[in-house]
This record gives C-alpha cells, structure tokens and sequence, in this order.
C-alpha cells in the first residue's frame, strides 16, 4: 500500500526531531493523529533521535522524569533538566552539521529549542513539528488522539512501526540517497533524523519527500 495517498489518516506516536519517514506523513496524508494517551515507552523516537556525525550514527536523547511505580501517560512525562542536555545536544548537532549546506540558513529555527525549558515531552515535541512544517511550507492537518484505541478504525496505524532499530522496523521506505555530511567516511545513513535531510537539501527537502521518498 502506497502512502503517498492524500486521503489517508495516519496514527503516530509522538517524537522528537522526527526521522524522515515519520515527516513524510506530514506531507502526504489527510489528517496526522498523534498519540496523546499511550503509555511511555522507553528507548523509541518518543524521547530519541539519530544525527550522522564525525565518528557514524549518533543518538540523542531527552531524559525524563517516569514514575518507576506506575505507568505514565506520554502526554504528562516531563522532561528531566537535572544535567545540560540541551547544551550537549546543541553541540553534537553544530559538530555534526555546521559544515552542511543549510545549517547556517536554518540553525537559527531550531536554537530555541535548546535554550528553552519545556515541562512536557509531548508538547516540546509538537513544538518541533510545528517548526519543521513552517520550514517545509506545509499545513499538516494534526490532531490529538481522544483515547487510546488498541486496534484504531480507519487510520494507519504507525505508532510502533516507525523505530529506532533497523531490525525491528515495520514500516518499509524506498529511499533515494542525498548528499550527506560524513557520508564519504561512513556511506549514506538511511531514515536520519529530519535534521540531517534539512541542513543537507534546505529548500529541496519538500520535494524530495514527495518525489524521491515513499514508504509502504
């Protein structure tokens, strides 16, 4: 099944700096629901995403504060600044992408995140989406789940599909390679963060999600 189907209702999880298979709904499908009332998994896109730096494939991580007692809801997990991980975290991607051909253009956009305290994961990771589709120039229709549905009806559901480990993936994407930062060192680097597909293709990311990426 093709989702490159603009009368399409696509379910997923929250996620911070999203990869591109994840933007890719936002540009192609109907309506975006995003998972407000799922219990907190560790160790996913939720609170994580992958950057291509100097020595390979780097995580980055938002620690949060989970009640070890009980379950917590992903939209009241609150993220943890015990440590400057904002800091480390804007240095690895400047380390990582200062040398790309739009990070100067486009680094500006995404400082605030880095510099200001948000209480909850949830709407920090909406923030960031909301900025990625200003960059792109699109109007994704989001909406935020209701409850919680095991098996929702009419919608696809991705909110487990698209994850961190290649091996676990369900989701399938056929991906045209760009030019990468790093990549003459260590080869083109599949479904990044889409930090790496904007610093690296600027004002043609958005058509390259339409012309050049599909998933099935």
């Amino acid at each position: 099944m093709n989702l490159q189907d603009f009368n399409m209702e696509i379910l997923l999880s929250t996620a911070f700096f999203p990869p591109i298979s994840y933007i890719k709904q936002l540009v192609g499908t109907k309506t975006v629901y995003l998972e407000q009332n799922e219990n907190y998994i560790k160790k996913t896109y939720r609170n994580r995403c992958r950057i291509l730096a100097a020595n390979g494939v780097m995580n980055l991580s938002v620690p949060v504060v989970v009640a070890t007692k009980k379950k917590a809801l992903i939209r009241d997990v609150q993220i943890d600044y015990a440590t400057n991980w904002q800091k480390q975290h804007f240095k690895s991607i400047e380390s990582a992408y200062r040398s790309a051909p739009f990070y100067e253009y486009l680094i500006g956009d995404f400082e605030p995140f880095f510099t200001r305290n948000y209480k909850y994961l949830f709407d920090y990771n909406l923030e960031i989406i909301n900025a990625i589709s200003g960059i792109l120039e699109i109007c994704p229709n989001i909406k935020l789940t209701d409850d919680y549905k095991t098996n929702p009806q009419n919608c696809i559901d991705l909110r487990n599909k698209i994850v961190p480990k290649a091996e676990e993936l369900q989701y399938k994407v056929v991906v045209i390679e760009y030019s990468q930062v790093f990549s003459d060192k260590h080869g083109f680097k599949n479904d990044l963060s889409c930090l790496d597909l904007l610093f690296n293709l600027g004002s043609e990311a958005y058509t390259y999600l339409i012309d050049k990426y599909s998933g099935k």
